[in-house]
C-alpha cells in the first residue's frame, strides 16, 4: 500500500479497550467502524448460526470498506456519486471473549480517507484484495454457498420423490 495512505489511516485510528462479554457490533445495528484486533479474542456469529473466531490482527467490520467504496464511485464523466442517508447495516454480532485491544476506524473517517485516496483505491488488484481476502467475505462466500448446496440437494431429492410416486401411479393404473 502507498505510505501517504497508510499514514492518512493511522492518524484517524483509536485506541479501545472491550471487556470481556461486551458487544462491538450488533446484528441490524449499524456499522459504524471497523475494528482491527491487537490482543484478545472476539467471536462473530450471525442470524444463519455460523461462527468465526477472531483473534490478534483480524478485523470486523471491515465490509464498512468495501461499502464506502461502493457508496463513493465515480461516474464516466468523473463526478462523485453520492448516496445520502445511506447505511449500513450488520449482519452478524461480534462479541468478546476475552479483554480485547484494539484500534478502530470510524465511518467518517474512513469516508474521508477514501475521499483523499480515491484514485488509489480504484487499483481492481486493491479492490479485489480488499473484497476477495478478506475472511468476512470468504465466510459470507462458504455460507451462501452451503445454503446454495442445501436448497440444490432438497430440490433434487422432491424430484426423485416426485418421479417415484409417478411411477408408483402409472403401475398401478395399468
Amino acid at each position: 500500500m502507498d505510505e501517504h495512505f497508510l499514514d492518512a489511516i493511522c492518524e484517524r485510528l483509536k485506541h479501545n479497550t472491550y471487556i470481556r462479554g461486551s458487544k462491538v457490533l450488533y446484528c441490524g445495528g449499524l456499522v459504524e467502524k471497523m475494528v482491527f484486533i491487537v490482543r484478545g479474542r472476539m467471536e462473530s456469529f450471525g442470524e444463519d448460526g455460523c461462527i468465526f473466531p477472531l483473534s490478534e490482527g483480524d478485523i470486523c467490520g471491515e465490509e464498512l470498506l468495501t461499502w464506502c467504496l461502493e457508496k463513493s464511485s465515480v461516474n464516466k464523466d468523473r463526478r462523485k456519486i453520492r448516496m445520502p442517508g445511506l447505511r449500513l447495516l450488520c449482519n452478524r454480532t461480534v462479541r468478546c471473549l476475552t479483554n480485547v485491544d484494539s484500534y478502530s476506524l470510524r465511518a467518517a473517517d474512513l469516508e474521508e480517507v477514501i475521499d483523499l485516496f480515491a484514485r488509489y483505491l480504484q487499483n481492481p488488484h486493491l479492490q479485489g484484495a480488499i473484497r476477495y481476502e478478506s475472511p468476512y467475505w470468504r465466510g459470507l462466500a462458504a455460507t451462501c454457498i452451503q445454503k446454495a448446496w442445501k436448497e440444490y440437494r432438497e430440490r433434487r431429492l422432491n424430484q426423485a420423490d416426485n418421479s417415484i410416486q409417478q411411477s408408483r401411479h402409472s403401475v398401478i393404473t395399468i
